[in-house]
């Protein structure tokens, strides 16, 4: 290819995309809600990853001013341009309206499309092309703002291929976004599903029993305070994360981790944790950790503090529990995998809510902590549970890694598609 053509390309097509300035396939709309025809039902905004998308239905809420009469009237097909950084995009976004028409910020630019809409957003949604794009037009303006006026924006250059292969590039990506947005769906709802049944395979405050049990068992489950179910401490390492590189001999179990992947076990055995460093670190006196040992987040800012992971997959590793963590062993009373799901459930969650401490940074002590209280059932049964929830980890990660690799996938066209 001599950069006039794309590397991939329907096979139907041929010839070089022509150069020539955004203006030849986009024109300025100058379309008012001079008439007040839309309200504050019908506010849009423009999100990088979901597009064009009305305020409410999106954000639960209208960030509209008092008078809607010099909003930007936008109906579906055409193009808006945000006049707002992002972190990824500095000089703004570009996105088509695929919904209905309603209305945006006057900060925003508004475009008929001669070209087909969503290859304009699909061609803009490469950061890299986006940008190189924005940035000889764009001047930045006191506290970060973008000033370019909306027929400058379109004075850049692009190449773009005919419309009918605009349309054959839309829809395939088309295509990809709803397959992409299907599997988060799904994603989603297996979340929702676990969190579900971690509420009701678990006693709530108050019972000794939970609402849903596997066949074969019953019985009231055991009380004990947390101290006693988990008598041995480990102390942890305050490592920064200055300390952390890619070639160290230890791995190191820090807060983020444990806040990161909470609600399930931590197998260090796939889990990409950072190394320590070895300058300071005596393998022969720093205290490791055992496959069973559960971490706890002692510190964040939210009510996730608290949270907590039950180590697996140590297979000679060295691994220590890092900075902002309190790392404790249990008695001979658990089954693997149980742990690391009962001690997430909304049920134990419950107990640390009050046992917080701090403003805008959180924090729970060990002495507390040993006193809160667990429901415990017979071993048989917490292998039973453990298992389950194995087996529902590993579907919810088997689907996470495929809305991974049709999100590579789609940045991998994004590149190769265009020129």
């Amino acid at each position: 290819m001599n950069g006039t053509e794309p590397r991939i390309r329907f096979k139907e097509f041929g010839g070089a995309w022509e150069a020539d300035k955004l203006s030849r396939h986009l024109s300025v709309s100058e379309e008012r809600n001079e008439d007040n025809r839309y309200g504050a039902t019908d506010v849009f905004s423009v999100s990088r990853e979901h597009g064009v998308v009305n305020q409410i239905e999106f954000q639960g809420r209208s960030f509209a001013g008092a008078s809607l009469l010099g909003y930007r009237v936008i109906h579906k097909g055409q193009v808006a341009y945000t006049k707002s950084p992002l972190k990824a995009a500095p000089y703004g976004i570009v996105k088509a309206d695929k919904t209905k028409s309603g209305i945006v910020s006057a900060l925003y630019g508004v475009y008929d499309a001669i070209a087909d809409a969503d290859f304009v957003q699909t061609f803009f949604e490469n950061d890299d092309r986006l940008n190189a794009y924005l940035r000889p037009l764009v001047n930045k303006g006191a506290k970060n703002t973008l000033l370019v006026s909306d027929e400058d924006a379109l004075s850049g250059e692009v190449r773009f291929p005919s419309l009918p292969e605009q349309r054959r590039i839309a829809e395939l990506f088309r295509n990809l976004d709803e397959t992409i947005a299907a599997t988060d769906a799904r994603l989603e709802k297996l979340r929702q599903s676990k969190k579900s049944l971690l509420e009701k395979m678990f006693p709530r405050p108050g019972a000794s029993v939970p609402e849903i049990r596997f066949k074969g068992f019953e019985g009231e489950w055991e009380t004990r305070k947390l101290g006693e179910a988990f008598p041995d401490s480990i102390p942890n390492n305050t490592f920064s994360r200055a300390a952390l590189s890619d070639s160290g001999i230890v791995r190191n179990v820090h807060y983020g981790d444990v806040l990161i992947r909470y609600g399930s076990v931590l197998d260090v055995a796939t889990a990409k944790m950072p190394f320590v460093g070895d300058t300071g670190f005596d393998p022969q006196k720093q205290c490791l950790l055992r496959n069973g040992d559960i971490v706890i987040a002692d510190t964040a800012e939210d009510s996730a503090v608290g949270k907590m992971i039950e180590i697996q997959g140590i297979h000679g590793e060295k691994v220590v529990s890092g900075l902002h963590t309190i790392a404790l062993r249990p008695a001979k009373l658990f089954g693997m995998g149980f742990v690391g799901q009962y001690l997430n459930s909304e049920s134990f969650h419950h107990q640390l809510l009050p046992i917080m401490q701090g403003v805008k940074v959180l924090s729970i002590g060990k002495k507390v902590l040993a006193e809160t209280r667990l429901q415990i059932p017979s071993l048989p049964e917490q292998q039973r549970i453990g298992a389950f929830f194995c087996e529902f980890d590993k579907l919810i990660e088997s689907v996470q890694k495929k809305a991974a690799k049709f999100r590579q996938v789609k940045s991998a066209l994004l590149e190769e598609m265009f020129v």
